[in-house]
């Protein structure tokens, strides 16, 4: 069972960034299965370190990203 901050991710759905590519490339995967969390992961080192992001920091982010 793997853990991050008391999470278990050992089953959640990851999902591959859509600016990632095959060729090993930057990667990450976020999984949004969990209530009220967002994991993050490297897609090249799937059973590396996870961090755990509250979801509305998450989103912040992301809106962030979105607008520059």
């Amino acid at each position: 069972m793997k853990r991050s901050n008391g999470f278990d991710v050992s089953s959640v759905a990851w999902r591959k960034s859509s600016y990632s590519n095959d060729e090993g490339g930057e990667c990450v995967e976020v999984a949004h299965n969990l209530p009220g969390t967002v994991p993050v992961r490297d897609s090249k080192n799937p059973e590396g370190p996870v961090l755990a992001f509250p979801r509305d920091s998450w989103a912040l982010f992301i809106d962030a990203v979105r607008a520059s």
